[in-house]
């Protein structure tokens, strides 16, 4: 599928880090690219000129640009389920009118951004209560996937913005272990829950939201039930029967995929934590992203350039997997975060047209935050048979008053990179004084991809820009492997065949017959239930 990038494979066949940057002074300053407050240096990848520059022409001759820009007018990108895709309007410009399907969404998206800001100001402020008087110290969001993990990984990186208004909380699997802690030592009378579900028939976070509503009904009784919760959801009826006001209900739209939703309605728990103001700088983040993807040539574009060089890894060397490594313990849900936005998207089998891909797609994406990771999986990365492409995020500015540290921090980051790339040849280890029986474990073959990802300080402003940089690369994925990056179908076989199981659980019989392990299973536990 990428024959035409080949030659360039074979040319660099044997060839060395050390050598390329050897022979090229300048290769980091060529091989870097800056968007708003992020700077990527791609140059300790196994590239050279030449194989960039037919990445670049492999882009075109895809017809990038032109998918690039179906995608911010509102075509129906998405074709198996002839939706738009329209994340980015979401933090597009008040004054930038787009009409899609006969509807000007940017309207749309300011009208709930508005009621998002003044409910959020109206609990902030102490004006909007609880059903006794009490002011709210807690908000707890109930969702799960991009109901979840965008709200949850924003509010623990932006922990430095929080002022100390409202504390949040977040619930996602239908272990009840999962929603006892979340309201381990809260006070019914201050905790105000926001349920995200689109349909408002998501399984899981119905099963949750209606455990919490029984916590709260044992506490303050059932007519406080449309003061305590509210719900970000298109499904007005379900709502309404769940006992929440529709004055109270924040919609958003099917062009907007949940792994892409934090920044509309599903981003309301943010919105309460960090206050409107910060939120909105979070959006204006995004914004310098989006316009960046737009209209920077693709040569100087770095959602497309961190695109390419991972294709080059996963289809040209081979390589299955990509390494998340935020040196920063405020990013550490990051990796969680972007698992979820890459194999969602592109972890797809057919392309667009129903055709087998016949090439590789999404990487397995995975990760922590260094320091940590260091103690823990840097040996296979370093000296293993399987070589991990790695993306390291780091930061100049520290968030601590401990700035020793962060020196210490930076400096780990720096050096992981250098090792990778040129590793420690045996003639190094010998001459270190190392004893010959030695040489072999201390030896580190080098020539492992990384790219390191520079940031001024984890801002709101800041953290926008990052998350929308690694939403335009997967999108870039996406259009040159052929896939549909806004489905996941994928997701649907376990769901409905789960929602069969309960029922057998509960009783019911008929349905399809199992298959012997499945059925062995479930009637060890449900016996087990039964004794129980």
């Amino acid at each position: 599928m990428f024959t035409e990038l080949d030659p360039h494979a074979e040319r660099l066949r044997g060839t060395t880090l050390r050598a390329l940057f050897a022979d090229d002074p300048e290769r980091a300053e060529r091989m870097s690219v800056q968007a708003g407050t992020l700077l990527l240096d791609f140059s300790k990848n196994l590239l050279d000129a030449p194989a960039v520059e037919a990445l670049l022409q492999l882009a075109r001759d895809r017809g990038l640009e032109q998918r690039r820009e179906a995608m911010f007018t509102g075509e129906h990108i998405n074709t198996t389920e002839d939706r738009a895709v329209l994340h980015t309007a979401l933090r597009r410009p008040a004054d930038a009118p787009l009409e899609v399907d006969g509807q000007d969404v940017t309207a749309a998206v300011q009208e709930v951004l508005g009621r998002m800001a003044a409910f959020t100001d109206s609990v902030r402020s102490g004006e909007r209560t609880g059903a006794t008087g009490q002011r709210f110290t807690t908000v707890v969001n109930i969702g799960i996937g991009g109901s979840d993990l965008g709200p949850r990984m924003v509010v623990r990186a932006l922990r430095r913005s929080l002022d100390g208004t409202l504390a949040a909380r977040f619930v996602a699997n239908v272990d009840g272990a999962d929603l006892e802690t979340a309201l381990d030592g809260l006070d019914a009378a201050s905790t105000l829950f926001v349920v995200c579900s689109k349909t408002f028939t998501t399984a899981e976070t119905l099963a949750n939201a209606a455990a919490a509503r029984r916590w709260l009904v044992d506490a303050l009784g059932e007519d406080a039930v449309g003061r305590h919760f509210v719900a970000v959801s298109t499904n007005a009826e379900e709502v309404r029967t769940f006992g929440i006001s529709e004055d109270e209900m924040f919609g958003f739209w099917d062009w907007v995929g949940g792994r892409y939703s934090l920044t509309s309605a599903v981003g309301l728990s943010i919105m309460l934590a960090i206050g409107t103001a910060q939120f909105r700088e979070l959006l204006a983040g995004f914004a310098d992203l989006d316009e960046h993807f737009r209209t920077a040539p693709v040569e100087r574009n770095l959602p497309v350039l961190l695109a390419l060089v991972g294709v080059w890894n996963r289809n040209v060397l081979g390589m299955s997997t990509l390494a998340v490594l935020p040196y920063s313990q405020d990013l550490e849900l990051l990796p969680a975060y972007l698992q979820q936005l890459d194999m969602e998207s592109n972890g797809k089998s057919v392309t667009l047209d129903g055709a087998p891909a016949g090439t590789d797609t999404g990487p397995i994406v995975w990760g922590q935050p260094g320091t940590n990771g260091q103690h823990a999986f840097y040996q296979l990365l370093h000296q293993g048979t399987t070589p991990v492409p790695c993306d390291m995020i780091a930061f100049l500015a520290p968030l601590s008053d401990l700035t020793d540290q962060h020196d210490v921090l930076m400096a780990n980051c720096l050096a992981q990179t250098q090792a990778l790339a040129f590793g420690r040849t045996p003639q190094e280890v010998a001459a270190a004084g190392i004893g010959p029986e030695l040489v072999p474990h201390r030896t580190f073959p080098g020539n492992r991809p990384s790219n390191t990802l520079v940031v001024d300080a984890l801002t709101p402003r800041a953290l926008g820009q990052l998350v929308a940089a690694y939403e335009h690369k997967v999108f870039v994925q996406g259009v040159l492997w052929g896939v549909n990056s806004f489905d996941q179908w994928g997701v649907e076989l376990g769901k409905t065949l789960a929602t069969a199981l309960v029922k057998r659980l509960h009783g019911e019989q008929g349905g399809a017959a199992l298959d012997s392990s499945t059925d062995r299973l479930l009637t060890l536990y449900r016996d087990r239930r039964g004794s129980s």
